[in-house]
């Protein structure tokens, strides 16, 4: 059985980066997801977090652009079960 951490080396470099990318705007998103229904918010606190829930959002859209693709080959590369 591989480990995490050994089937994530096994992984294509740019894959490997993108989903760490990936993982790391995913938590800034559900940050800001949570700060918004923080109550008592002033409207520039919620304008704050907008914004940056805004570019996290153009962030994600950049980076897994090309990721079903690479997922795609990452796939077909595997190994047959038998």
């Amino acid at each position: 059985m591989l480990t995490q951490e050994n089937n994530q080396t096994q992984l294509n470099n740019t894959l490997n980066v993108l989903l760490t990318e990936l993982g790391e705007e995913c938590s800034t998103v559900l940050t800001l997801l949570n700060q918004l229904k923080l109550a008592n918010l002033s409207i520039d606190q919620k304008g704050d977090i907008l914004a940056q829930l805004s570019s996290s959002i153009s962030h994600l859209h950049v980076h897994t652009e090309d990721l079903p693709d690479l997922i795609g080959d990452e796939l077909f590369q595997l190994p047959d079960e038998e």
